[in-house]
C-alpha cells in the first residue's frame, strides 16, 4: 500500500459547491475526446475521472446557434460532472450559444476556449487568438456570464487558456485578472504559447505563478503522463489539479491510476496483453455510438499510434547488456507491433491482429507509458515554432 506521505498536497478541489475527486480533467481534444473515448477512459478508471469536458463547440458558424447541429454536445448521464467547452470570436454569439446549451443540457459548467492553437481557429481570432485581443476575451466572458446568471445561475463559467501568444507576449497573469473580474470560477492553463502549438515542453513555472496569485482553482495542463508526474506538478506548482490530454492517448488508464494512488491503493500494473484489450473495447464503444466500421477502425489506429509507444520488452527477453539495450530492443518491438496494427485494412483484420499479438509477442512485453517524457516525438529541448501538432 502507498504511504500517506506519498499523496500529493491536494487530491480534490471544489468547483463552486461541487467537490471534484480525483483532481483530474480529461482535456478536450478535437477529433479524439468524443463520447466513446470519454467512455473508454471512464470505464478504465472505474468511474473516477474528476471532470469530463466536451470536444469544443463552435459558435461562429451560424447567425442563430442550433444545438442540434453539434455532435460534440452528446454526452451520457454517467459522465457527470460534465462541462461543455465553446469557442468563437463574437461575444453575442458565444453568449447566445452558452445560454441555449445551458438550458437544454444543464452541464455542470460552461467553459470558454482561449487555448486552441489551430490556424483555422486562432487565425480567425478565437481560441488562443483571443490572447491577442484581451478586451474581446473580457467582453466574451462578461456576456456569457450574464446569460448564465440570468438563465441558469447554478451553472458556473470556466476558462481555458494558454500562457500567451508567443514568448514576447506572455499575458496569462492579465488573463487571470480578467477572468476573476468577470466571475470565472476555474481557470485551466496550458503551459505553452500559441506559437509553440504542441511542440517543446510546457512551461510550468508560469502555471505556478498563476496558481499562486489566483483566488479560484487553477488547473495545470501540459505533459502530464503518469501518477508521479501528476503528484510532482501538484506539489511543486500549487495547482488545484491537472488536466491530461495526449497523456490519456498514450495511457487511457491514467485517471484510474491517479485515483488509486490518491486513495492509497496498491498500484495496478497493466500488462501488455491488458493494454491490447483496449482496442476491441474501444471498437465496441464506437460502434454502439453509431460510427461506421471504417471510422471506428480509424480511431483504433489513432489510439494505436500513441499507445503502442509504451510497449517495451520484458527484461528477461532482452539481449544482455546495459539498460539502453533493453530500451532499444523495446523500441524495435514496439515499432513492429505499431506497424502491424496500423497496416491493417479492416476492423476485423485489426481485431484479429490484436488477438495474435496477445498470444504472441505481447507475452514478452510490458507496458510502460510513463517512460515517454515527451509526448510529441520531437527532441524535448527543441521548439519548432509555427508547426502544429497534427494528431489532436
Amino acid at each position: 500500500m502507498l504511504k500517506i506521505d506519498n499523496l500529493p498536497k491536494k487530491v480534490r478541489f471544489n468547483l463552486r459547491n461541487k467537490e471534484i475527486f480525483p483532481n483530474t480533467i480529461l482535456s478536450p481534444m478535437d477529433g479524439v475526446t468524443d463520447a466513446p473515448f470519454r467512455r473508454l477512459c471512464r470505464v478504465l478508471s472505474g468511474d473516477r475521472m474528476g471532470l469530463l469536458v466536451s470536444e469544443f463547440v463552435p459558435t461562429d458558424g451560424d447567425a442563430v446557434f442550433n444545438p442540434d447541429g453539434h455532435k460534440q454536445l452528446k454526452f451520457f448521464p454517467e459522465e457527470r460532472p460534465f462541462g461543455v467547452q465553446i469557442f468563437g470570436r463574437f461575444p453575442d454569439r458565444m453568449a447566445a450559444a452558452a445560454g441555449k446549451i445551458a438550458e437544454r443540457y444543464h452541464p455542470e459548467f460552461i467553459e470558454v476556449n482561449a487555448g486552441c492553437p489551430a490556424p483555422k481557429v486562432a487565425g480567425k481570432g478565437s481560441g488562443s487568438g483571443l490572447l491577442r485581443d484581451l478586451p474581446r476575451l473580457q467582453e466574451i466572458l462578461h456576456d456569457v456570464k450574464a446569460v448564465l446568471d440570468a438563465k441558469t445561475p447554478e451553472i458556473p463559467l470556466t476558462l481555458k487558456c494558454r500562457i500567451g501568444w508567443d514568448d514576447d507576449s506572455i499575458n496569462v497573469m492579465e488573463t487571470l485578472k480578467i477572468a476573476e473580474g468577470e466571475g470565472v470560477e476555474m481557470l485551466t492553463v496550458h503551459g505553452r504559447t500559441r506559437l509553440q502549438g504542441y511542440n517543446g515542453l510546457a512551461n510550468w513555472d508560469w502555471i505556478g505563478k498563476v496558481a499562486a496569485a489566483a483566488k479560484i482553482p487553477v488547473i495545470g495542463n501540459g505533459d502530464v503522463n503518469s501518477v508521479e508526474c501528476a503528484r510532482e506538478r501538484i506539489n511543486t506548482y500549487g495547482v488545484s489539479g491537472v488536466s491530461i490530454g495526449r497523456g490519456a492517448m498514450h495511457n487511457p488508464w491514467i485517471f484510474g491510476q491517479i485515483a488509486d494512488a490518491w486513495e492509497g491503493r496498491e498500484k495496478h500494473v497493466i500488462t501488455a496483453q491488458e493494454a491490447l484489450d483496449v482496442f476491441p473495447l474501444y471498437y465496441k464503444f464506437k460502434i454502439e455510438d453509431g460510427a461506421t466500421e471504417m471510422n471506428a477502425m480509424g480511431r483504433m489506429k489513432q489510439l494505436a499510434a500513441r499507445l503502442c509507444k509504451g510497449f517495451v520488452l520484458d527484461e528477461k527477453y532482452c539481449h544482455p547488456g546495459a539498460e539502453g539495450d533493453r530500451i532499444q530492443d523495446g523500441d524495435n518491438v514496439a515499432m513492429s507491433v505499431r506497424q502491424a496494427l496500423l497496416t491493417c485494412q479492416s476492423a476485423a483484420e485489426m481485431l484479429e491482429c490484436v488477438e495474435k499479438l496477445k498470444d504472441g509477442i505481447a507475452r514478452e512485453m510490458v507496458f510502460e507509458p510513463e517512460r515517454l517524457v515527451n509526448l510529441n516525438g520531437a527532441k524535448e529541448t527543441e521548439l519548432k515554432f509555427g508547426d502544429q501538432f497534427k494528431g489532436r
